[in-house]
């Protein structure tokens, strides 16, 4: 049985940017999972493919998949369903699976309009994601209730099985790098945070698991010995647990490996003490959501984020040699011309490496979507125009200019 597991290309190249280039490390995870029971898998990185399309066409017949799997994203929903077509089109019978944080929270809407989707992993997929494949290739669709974790199809109508536990010690899990090469790694799932923006809470149902030191570092060895020598550590909040962070630097320094890396950390997550030997460890820059220069921002927003936090992470950043990134996001309930010049000010004082700056955009999931449906009575079906996200913007009168 061959499986395909496809990261496809966003709806509008202004997404084409470094958070969203890399296959998401779960599609990988899924991958090696599948790879450790002796399935023939291979993950495709197609999300610049478009530039080229009859190779669509050229890699689904050549590889004639039994069963093609795709990490979901709003901006790149709209690819999985073409490229699902075209591969329906060259073979009826191939399955075609929708998995991640798109599919998750959208997963009736999938399954309701788009009748190329034949099936939605939930959540945490790696061990849905191996049942299901178990049950296509006996053709026992009869059991597929009894899988946990997936959305399936049934007289027409969209049915979702039970929720299955999340995996309780993630170092069982096996190690993508053993099987595939790549720089985005992650130590840890979860985020303990409350942003009104942000899906993680919902999707890994406000808990944060962790990897061992141990495992996470033999992950970085085996890519390290593969030729990688630099990392994109994306934890929601890597420098949560102070002193793992401070045992995985110290395991990285006593393997001898010769790496460099970037993390993301809220501000209020770090000290002199980590910041130390994250940068002997070889951590070159730290990406901070900052937000807003304007606490009332950061409190609407659930950020629950002091600007003294900022300041002093900013400053102690610079001071152990560690390059300092700052997100930002305008457009934000109760945005004014006064708090952009809050945010402004900031930046003048903390002098960050990069700002990058994002309209606040609306995602299914988020505390804002369920707001937003509830003002507007609004449904699911928004998703089936041509569009990535909803801006906030538009939504409030009150935002003008």
């Amino acid at each position: 049985m061959k499986i395909l597991l496809i990261y496809p290309y966003p709806l509008f190249d202004r997404s084409q940017e470094e958070d969203i280039k890399a296959v998401p490390i779960g599609l990988y995870s899924v991958a090696a999972v599948l790879r450790e029971n002796h399935y023939d898998v291979e993950v495709l990185n197609w999300y610049k493919i478009h530039k080229t399309p009859q190779q669509i066409i050229d890699v689904l017949i050549k590889k004639r998949p039994d069963i093609i799997g795709f990490s979901i994203l709003n901006a790149n929903r709209l690819a999985g369903l073409e490229i699902s077509r075209i591969a329906k089109k060259i073979n009826p019978d191939v399955k075609i699976v929708f998995g991640g944080v798109a599919a998750t929270f959208l997963w009736k809407h999938f399954l309701t309009h788009f009748p190329e989707v034949d099936f939605v992993v939930i959540g945490e997929g790696e061990y849905s994601f191996l049942n299901l494949v178990r049950l296509i290739e006996k053709n026992n669709y009869k059991k597929l209730k009894n899988i946990k974790g997936i959305a399936f199809r049934k007289k027409n109508r969209a049915i979702k099985t039970a929720t299955p536990e999340l995996i309780s010690d993630l170092d069982q899990l096996p190690i993508p790098a053993k099987y595939f090469t790549y720089q985005h790694v992650t130590s840890s799932r979860g985020c303990p945070g409350r942003c009104t923006f942000c899906a993680s809470p919902k999707l890994w149902r406000h808990r944060i698991r962790f990897r061992s030191a141990e495992h996470f570092v033999t992950e970085l060895e085996i890519l390290n010995e593969k030729g990688v020598n630099f990392f994109f550590f994306s934890d929601d909040a890597f420098t949560i647990d102070k002193k793992r962070v401070i045992a995985i630097c110290k395991q990285i320094l006593t393997r001898g490996l010769k790496i460099v890396w970037v993390a993301i950390s809220r501000a209020d997550y770090v000290n002199e003490e980590i910041l130390y030997w994250m940068r002997k460890a070889g951590c070159i820059q730290i990406s901070y959501g900052v937000e807003s220069g304007s606490e009332k921002i950061r409190d609407i927003l659930g950020k629950n984020l002091k600007t003294d936090a900022v300041k002093r992470a900013f400053a102690l950043t610079h001071r152990y040699g560690i390059l300092p990134r700052a997100y930002f996001i305008y457009g934000c309930p109760g945005e004014t011309r006064e708090t952009i010049e809050d945010t402004i000010r900031l930046i003048k004082e903390i002098k960050p490496l990069i700002c990058i700056f994002y309209i606040l955009e609306i995602y299914p999931g988020t505390a804002l979507y369920s707001e937003y449906q509830k003002r507007f009575n609004a449904t699911d079906d928004v998703w089936l125009k041509e569009i990535e996200s909803i801006c906030y913007f538009e939504t409030d009168a009150n935002l003008s200019q």
